[in-house]
């Protein structure tokens, strides 16, 4: 096995030889997206504001709130905010600016009229345009301050190139699984009949923690135990940290395109299975941080080389995982999608030493899925079928990598 130490001993030394041979073409290889300012606008419908801001590209974002002054902070992958005076600002919105945050990322910030809570946050892409909706409304003060004093994720400073994650298992010990149950707080993902995907999904990743504790040979770390938002860089962070042996990220999408029905295994790939797959992938991916590694300074080939060389010591583990549960999930008698394992470049399966899948547990689009989601006794029997699922795969992972060992 490759140490990472040597990895990156190897990517300074490509570094030193692309960097003279291709700086003068470096800043075309990331193109910033432009803001429209004819597509955007600020409208204002009784006590409701909606901000509309059109994007030549989708890109990664974030976004919160902060007091004195009352303002909300709109962080995103390097946005050509050129026109954004240009917009007629109304109801909630008191003033607009943007500027550089840190290198790669640019910072909108909406001055407010008074206290306001965000009630919603999305982004819709279109023919490769993208537009971030936000929808503010009133709140009193007291419920705004409790929002704009949530301290900012550490997560969310430039990480250390230094600081590469670590590529092996510890060997002894229980197993390390961090659960991270899709959307929260202001996102709530996918919406039918009065349930949402983050509220489905919290209630399953507790339910799974809680038989996984008691089996005794699992620990087991939440990337978030009540209706919050957490930044995707921050749930790699939160893995990392953790040292896990295994991330599991649940969500029950809705989609439209494709089929959509049954349980699905994804693991990550640049080459998604279908045209449904990388629409999916394309409305989590909020963030493209190459596994919460700030390579910035690197030419985007180093970087890309660099974590492709992480990737493949982790991918036939990510592999035969993805094979144990899908296994195990048919053993256990639970519908599957007709093409279960499939693959999709989701940003928070970008951790590069960590086994990562996502795991549809079923999709809010068909009315049988969300039966079966909101059955308890159904998600007992899933959540059986996942612990099984990872147990065969750690007794195999673990005698695959002994024979392996020097």
């Amino acid at each position: 096995m490759i140490a990472l130490a040597r990895l990156a001993l190897c990517i300074l030394a490509l570094a030193s030889v692309l960097t003279f041979a291709g700086r003068a073409g470096a800043q075309d290889l990331s193109a910033l997206a432009r803001f429209d300012p004819d597509a955007s606008s600020v409208v204002t419908k009784g006590d409701e504001t909606r901000v509309t801001l059109a994007l030549s590209q989708s890109v990664p974002w974030r976004v919160r709130l902060l007091d004195a002054p009352a303002r909300l902070v709109l962080d995103v992958r390097e946005v050509d905010w050129r026109g954004i005076n240009r917009l007629v600002i109304n109801g909630a919105v008191g003033g607009l600016r943007a500027g550089v945050f840190r290198p790669g990322w640019s910072r909108l910030v909406i001055d407010l009229a008074g206290p306001t809570q965000i009630a919603v946050a999305d982004m819709v892409t279109t023919d490769g345009s993208a537009k971030i909706r936000l929808t503010l409304r009133p709140t009193d003060a007291a419920s705004f301050a409790t929002a704009a004093a949530r301290p900012e994720p550490p997560e969310w400073a430039p990480p250390s190139p230094a600081n590469l994650p670590r590529a092996e298992r510890r060997g002894a010990g229980p197993i390390v699984v961090v659960l991270d149950p899709g959307h929260g707080g202001i996102d709530p993902g996918a919406e039918r009949d009065g349930h949402t995907e983050a509220a489905l999904m919290l209630t399953f990743a507790r339910e799974l923690k809680d038989l996984l504790l008691r089996d005794g040979r699992f620990t087991v770390v939440m990337t978030r135990d009540e209706d919050v938002f957490v930044p995707l860089e921050a749930r790699i962070s939160i893995a990392r940290e953790a040292q896990a042996d295994l991330f599991l990220s649940l969500h029950a999408d809705a989609l439209s395109e494709g089929e959509a029905q049954g349980s699905t295994v994804y693991n990550l790939s640049a080459d998604a299975s279908d045209e449904a797959a990388a629409a999916l992938a394309e409305r989590h991916d909020r963030d493209d941080l190459l596994a919460g590694i700030d390579l910035t300074a690197q030419d985007d080939l180093v970087a890309e080389v660099l974590m492709d060389m992480a990737r493949t010591e982790t991918a036939p583990r990510t592999d035969r995982l993805a094979d144990s549960l899908v296994a195990a999930i048919k053993g256990a008698g639970l519908k599957m999608h007709r093409h279960p394992r499939q693959q999709a470049g989701f940003s928070v399966l970008k951790s590069p030493d960590i086994p990562s899948l996502l795991l549809e547990v079923g999709f809010l689009s068909s009315a049988r899925d969300l039966k079966r989601i909101t059955d308890p006794k159904w998600r007992a029997q899933m959540a059986e079928a996942v612990l099984q699922g990872i147990l065969i795969w750690s007794e195999a992972d673990a005698a695959v990598r002994a024979v392996a060992a020097p």
